[in-house]
């Protein structure tokens, strides 16, 4: 897979840019605060039809300007594929692939993306949300649908709420309808929690050969930390434990007026020689740990679709020391493209820069 072009109109800063990736290393050289994140955040946001850094769409549009558009031309397995996705202040939104509309789910199976910036590098330190997204982002990689169950999910739990608000404020509960909506919550979540498991045993076993190889010594391990699972890997087993927590957690929700246990309140939990992380690892130990579930991230991609992924570097080597720095770019694929944003080419080794196509990025323009 290689995106061929890309073309931005009214896109963050970027009113009017087209960059044409003539070879399969890329960079992208600018100060801070001039385009550099905004180009590669559009293209994971066509892969995904996400932002690493807002929610809010209407963000992605230039200042005073009411619409953006992100064009791209893919070549996958030996195929042409236009991209092009609009978006308006009106929140009106239009995707299309060879300049037919398109189903979200058809529109994001095209690309595929690894992205690692330097917000990556606190994922061990930051919120058990923080962690839930960068999995919940890697599985829709691999599996489009799997949005459709996390959107299902909360729908379900956002319901559930607003009815134990209601029982909160009058006094009254309808244990009918909760049981009902407990029974929802519990098959669309089980099903949630069987893949994020699934997922993290098969990146844990990738993540850990990486991990030694920078380390020397230190084995890492993850776990799915979920309040009301001991070892269940089975879908009906994680289900069964799943009701009995809601069973105990009834009266608890009712008197809180929302939802205590599922998904939405897991966390993962990254150990180093079986210390956890977060408690024990130092600065660089964290940042191993990320790097290796990166670079594990573009070989599950590959495995599962058959498609090497397109690999963003979000100025993430000015903050890595020389050991990870050279790891990371020794350890990329010949085959991977990879389109890298930095402040300017001294992090590069000549040999690397030799074969590697450079664009200057100044006030969202290319020079």
């Amino acid at each position: 897979m290689k995106l061929m072009d890309l073309k931005l109109r009214d896109y963050r800063n970027c009113a009017s840019i087209e960059l044409y990736f003539d070879k399969c290393k890329t960079l992208i050289i600018g100060k801070n605060a001039q385009g550099k994140t905004n180009i590669l955040e559009s293209i994971y946001f066509l892969s995904t039809l996400k932002s690493p850094r807002t929610s809010n769409f209407s963000e992605l549009i230039n200042i005073n300007k009411s619409c953006f558009k992100i064009d791209a031309e893919i070549l996958k397995s030996n195929t042409d594929i236009k991209l092009s996705y609009s978006y308006t202040k009106e929140k009106k939104r239009e995707a299309k692939v060879n300049d037919v509309k398109s189903t979200i789910k058809d529109f994001k199976s095209v690309l595929k993306t690894v992205l690692f910036s330097t917000s990556d590098l606190l994922l061990l330190r930051g919120a058990p949300q923080d962690r839930r997204d960068w999995l919940d982002r890697a599985i829709s990689q691999i599996y489009p649908a799997y949005d459709d169950r996390l959107s299902k999910y909360d729908k379900i739990r956002v319901q559930k709420n607003n009815f134990l608000k209601e029982c909160l404020k009058t006094g009254d509960s309808d244990d009918a309808l909760l049981d009902v909506y407990n029974q929802q919550l519990s098959v669309a979540g089980s099903n949630i929690i069987y893949i994020r498991k699934k997922y993290l045993e098969e990146i844990e076993q990738i993540a850990k050969t990486k991990h030694q190889t920078i380390s020397e010594n230190e084995n890492l391990s993850i776990k799915y930390d979920c309040s009301f699972l001991n070892n269940e890997k089975d879908i009906n087993e994680i289900k069964s434990a799943f009701d009995n927590s809601l069973k105990e957690h009834r009266i608890e929700e009712i008197r809180r007026g929302q939802s205590c246990v599922g998904p939405h309140r897991d966390d993962i939990i990254f150990y180093i020689n079986g210390f956890e992380s977060t408690k024990f690892a130092s600065q660089g130990q964290q940042r191993t740990i990320v790097l290796s579930l990166k670079l594990s991230e573009l070989d599950i991609i590959a495995d599962k679709t058959g498609d090497e992924p397109v690999l963003l570097l979000d100025d993430v080597l000015a903050e890595l020391d020389d050991i990870r720095q050279n790891y990371l770019l020794k350890s990329i694929n010949s085959n991977t493209q990879t389109i890298i944003t930095s402040v300017d080419t001294i992090l590069f080794e000549d040999e690397f820069l030799k074969d590697v196509q450079i664009y200057k990025i100044e006030n969202g323009n290319v020079l």
